[in-house]
């Protein structure tokens, strides 16, 4: 029993049965429901009587709550959304047809889940109730279900003790794991919980064991990770973890609340409460809330006591599901250690530690299987006395330049170096390499590190991992090989290492030192070659067969690299503003195979104050770069010298999904292959995906012409709106047409064109002109005064054979535009004569 300052008091809020609460995310509101009709509205702070709804219906046993409604599941089946200040009952979102056993709320709040005895979920568009998903793969009724923080997941508890775990990347939810023993057998109607509680951090998530021990399973490879044991002896009716996810409190059929420390899995306090069946912490503050059996409801502030209460004010933790400590999920922020001993992870990790609050010795529980040499491609090789990673994606080799003195002298800031692909490390896990073709990752096992790739692909080629003596910190991979790199430790060398996916000899794998002294900033990967920027600034090529085969100095200080057949991308940093910063980043681009420089020295297109996100070629060849603005930019012209320019292909802050601010999400580019931009949706403030491997998104091109089209402006009474719109979505399709249409043409000229080249050709063309043509309706539509534009688009149009211009005509012609008709005539005639020129006149 812990020592209570002040022991909150019951407020009897509904008749005794069940008797659900949540919070609204805003923490200003407490709403309950139970087994009688009434809903209590709690405004948190006060102690005056709750807002009363009588109009719902009886036997509420499921809630959620947005900052402007909430809604509740009944047993008659029902699900009502209420409006928040007055409580109104505002529309039936859906209708089941046996009882509703359980509500989640998506944490954008546009989506409801509603677990009822059916054997199917349904998700349910809270602003659109039309708009509904299945997840049918359940044998039984469902008594619990809960998104993940993310947004990438639904868990679903079966009343037969199986969890279901679905995907919502993709339109159609899709199951990915069905974990039998994860979760009890339970009846609807037991008051013990099954429900998988996530933490906070998206990453693990908490269910109750049959042994009333909490069990923690990691989203990474869906396995029990840690346990917190030896705390009730009744079933567990309730979990729920702090915001910041560094303590969790449950309850027992015991008569006990226990308060835990995630990081050590101890109990902190015990509180005895009988009867608890569910639990929630407020948003921001020191307490928690919880109903009982009997219909109460208790709000118990100050609830973590004042020894502990440094832990509930930290911030965001990592779930408890790595060796050791848990980390500030912070990335790669940086706190003073205390001294270590020789041979501590601070000194492997070169001086510069991820933030943590302890550091301790261990390796992953139950890795021991994981750990082998699956291919007999020799990879477990003798341990290397080396130390272990550092940050150096992030970082200079020797720190932060900008928090050193040279002398009196600040030493200039320059980008840092960028391994496209690539993620920072956040516990002990990260990505080396991550694009269309699968993923590269490394975890960290204290005294080396175990590699995986695996492959979307799994028909084509076969995942493999392997135990990783030499810490690899960079990686590349494509459909023909693997390429590994670490950074020089002591007294050992930087290493290159090359695995090809498939051979016709015993072994065609190869390693390669870089001389003393010399560390890799990037590599790059192509059909052809292998190029690696090093510290000394030398841009390294080999063959894919380990051939060294030229080595030049750059003549900026390198920063990144790409390659695509015989072509690699150099970038470097250009030259220092007044301030000590580097004013520009440089490329170059070259054909290895013929010896010769396409664009020398040439500055990369980024705004004041942005950053490079990455680069790469897109799948036809052109080199393409994603900015800290979210800009997608790609290289035309670049195989003629001075003549390359960086065009924007997309502007993700321009999409519709963000409109209205309705989503907090970024982007994370992987690559732009079949006429899409590839990425991965990273929502709220990440930066970087994280485990398990996200799914990939896809968004069409959209040059940034003019204002997101917007589908609710209200048109005047002659349209003109929705023409303007029409014309808006035309134009850009025209700009982007025309870009998409000179890369391919420069693509062909520096080929031998086949004929299935130069019939897209002649299609994309057309396209061109097809867009026109509707342009021109528009134009048309408008009025007789825009014939003058209406006259250039017709001109603009390539028409091969003279048909578009007999389309144009037509229009002209449906429109009753008479005198833009007879100039299209005649402007017709002039080309079927062959005399209409570039100086023609329009008038």
């Amino acid at each position: 029993m812990s020592s209570e300052a002040i022991r909150p008091r019951g407020r009897p809020a509904h008749t005794p049965g069940t008797t659900v609460l949540g919070y609204t995310p805003d923490g200003r509101r407490v709403i309950t429901g139970g087994s009688n009709s009434a809903i209590r509205i709690y405004t948190v702070g006060q102690d005056g009587e709750p807002t009363t709804v009588d109009e719902g219906v009886d036997g509420n046993l499921g809630i959620g709550a947005t900052n402007n409604s909430f809604i509740m599941g009944a047993e008659d089946g029902t699900v009502w959304q209420y409006e928040i200040n007055s409580g109104r009952m505002e529309k039936l979102l859906v209708r089941c047809a046996l009882p509703v056993r359980d509500i989640g709320i998506s944490k954008d709040g546009e989506w409801v889940a509603v677990a009822s005895d059916e054997l199917t979920v349904k998700i349910v568009n809270i602003e659109d109730m039309t708009k509904v998903k299945y997840l049918r793969e359940q044998g039984k009724g469902v008594k619990h279900v809960t998104f993940d923080p993310s947004g990438r997941y639904i868990a679903v508890s079966c009343t037969d003790g199986i969890l279901y775990i679905y995907s919502t990347a993709s339109e159609e939810p899709e199951l990915l794991r069905k974990l039998d023993g994860v979760i009890r057998r339970l009846e609807p109607e037991d008051e013990a919980t099954s429900r998988a509680v996530w933490h906070p951090d998206g990453t693990a998530f908490a269910s109750a064991e049959a042994t009333r021990d909490i069990a923690i399973y990691s989203t990474a490879e869906w396995k029990k990770e840690k346990v917190f044991s030896g705390g009730h002896n009744g079933d567990v009716t309730a979990i729920s973890w702090s915001p910041n996810g560094a303590l969790l409190a449950t309850a027992g059929a015991d008569g006990q609340i226990l308060l835990w420390e995630t990081k050590s899995q101890k109990i902190l306090e015990r509180y005895d409460f009988p009867n608890v069946i569910n639990l929630a912490w407020h948003p921001t503050r020191n307490s928690l809330s919880f109903t009982t059996s009997d219909g109460e409801l208790f709000i118990y502030d100050d609830f973590v006591s004042r020894e502990h209460q440094p832990l509930l004010q930290k911030p965001l933790q990592a779930a408890p599901i790595f060796p050791g400590p848990l980390t500030e999920i912070s990335d790669n922020v940086r706190r003073p250690l205390a001294s270590r001993p020789k041979g501590s992870i601070e000194r492997r990790r070169g001086g510069t530690p991820d933030s943590l609050d302890d550091i301790l010795g261990g390796s992953d529980a139950g890795m021991e299987d994981f750990v082998d040499d699956d291919d007999g491609a020799g990879y477990a090789e003798g341990m290397n006395p080396f130390g272990k990673r550092t940050n150096e994606h992030l970082d200079d080799p020797d720190g932060h330049a900008d928090k050193r003195l040279l002398t009196s002298f600040s030493k200039p800031r320059i980008h840092p170096p960028l391994q496209p692909g690539s993620t920072p490390w956040r516990g002990s896990r990260r990505y080396l390499s991550l694009n269309l073709t699968g993923a590269v990752w490394t975890v960290d096992q204290e005294t080396h590190n175990t590699v995986t790739v695996e492959f979307y692909d799994r028909e084509l080629h076969r995942d493999f991992h392997f135990t990783d003596p030499y810490l690899y910190d960079k990686a590349c991979l494509n459909e023909h090989g693997t390429l590994f790199s670490n950074s020089p430790r002591d007294s050992s060398l930087a290493t290159i290492f090359y695995r090809p996916h498939e051979t016709w000899t015993t072994r065609a794998d190869w390693r390669t030192q870089l001389p003393a002294g010399e560390g890799i900033r990037a590599l790059a990967l192509s059909d052809s070659y292998i190029v690696a920027v090093t510290t000394k600034d030398y841009v390294r090529v080999y063959t894919l067969f380990g051939t060294p085969y030229k080595v030049y100095r750059q003549k900026s200080p390198a920063v990144t690299c790409a390659a695509w057949r015989d072509y690699i991308m150099t970038i470097g940093n250009g030259p220092l503003s007044s301030d000590g910063r580097t004013a520009v980043l440089s490329y170059t681009v070259e054909n290895v195979k013929r010896d010769e420089v396409c664009q020398n020295e040439d500055v990369v297109a980024l705004p004041e104050g942005a950053e490079l996100r990455s680069v790469f070629f897109s799948d036809s060849g052109d080199p393409c770069i994603y900015d800290s603005e979210g800009i997608l930019l790609i290289l035309q012209h670049w195989r003629t010298q001075g003549q390359a320019r960086w065009v924007p292909l997309l502007d993700t802050k321009q999409l519709e999904r963000l409109a209205g601010g309705r989503k907090e999400e970024t982007y994370w580019p992987v690559a732009v292959a079949q006429g899409k931009f590839h990425c991965i949706i990273l929502k709220g403030g990440d930066r970087y995906p994280y485990f398990p491997r996200p799914l990939l998104s896809e968004f069409d091109f959209r040059v940034p012409i003019s204002d997101t089209p917007n589908k609710e402006l209200e048109d005047d009474e002659d349209g003109s709106a929705a023409v303007h719109n029409e014309g808006a979505k035309f134009e850009e399709a025209f700009v982007r047409g025309n870009i998409l249409l000179s890369l391919f043409q420069d693509l062909l000229s520096s080929t031998n064109a086949t004929p299935t080249q130069r019939a897209e050709l002649a299609r994309k063309e057309l396209e061109l002109d097809k867009i026109l043509l509707q342009m021109l309706a528009v134009e048309c539509r408008e009025g007789e005064d825009r014939g003058m534009k209406a006259l250039e688009l017709v001109r603009m149009m390539r028409d091969r054979n003279g048909k578009m211009v007999e389309a144009a005509l037509k229009v002209a012609e449906r429109y009753g535009r008479g005198v833009l008709e007879d100039k299209i005539r005649d402007l017709a005639e002039k080309r079927f004569m062959g005399m209409a020129d570039d100086d023609d006149e329009l008038a």
